[in-house]
């Protein structure tokens, strides 16, 4: 990582606020590469506009040596929204949530580099699938 990087540039382009900037800006400095986490939730298929200024900065991120993990939030996805106050956020079973997680994946890996991502599967740290649990 001896490439020489505007990182006032790679922070500030595109983005309106940066939580911690300092912190971002100390790490950044150190050379050494940053894991940097970013989750999504799989309970609908597609990502929305929203995401695209975070991936954009992941691949700028990644293309200076940084490694991206993408956690997929697929336990949470299939519990939903419990109270039934949310519409947007309904209880899946695992094959619905495996399906958008596909999709969702298929649209992040067109901006962020796959060959540099580590995905991770929320369900690996809380073990059974909501759906497969005993209610008693």
């Amino acid at each position: 990582m001896t490439k020489q990087v505007d990182f006032n540039y790679l922070l500030k382009r595109g983005v309106a606020e940066i939580i911690i900037e300092d912190e971002l800006r100390k790490l950044l400095n150190t050379g050494k590469p940053l894991r940097l986490k970013e989750g999504f939730d799989p309970s609908s298929p597609d990502i929305h506009l929203g995401h695209m200024v975070a991936l954009r900065k992941l691949r700028q991120l990644q293309e200076l040596g940084h490694q991206v993990v993408l956690i997929v939030g697929d336990w949470t996805a299939q519990i939903g929204d419990p109270s039934g106050a949310s519409v947007t956020r309904p209880m899946l079973t695992a094959e619905q949530v495996k399906a958008n997680s596909q999709t969702y994946m298929d649209q992040f890996f067109k901006i962020v580099d796959k060959r540099k991502t580590e995905v991770r599967w929320q369900s690996e740290w809380f073990g059974n699938s909501p759906s497969t649990m005993s209610s008693a």
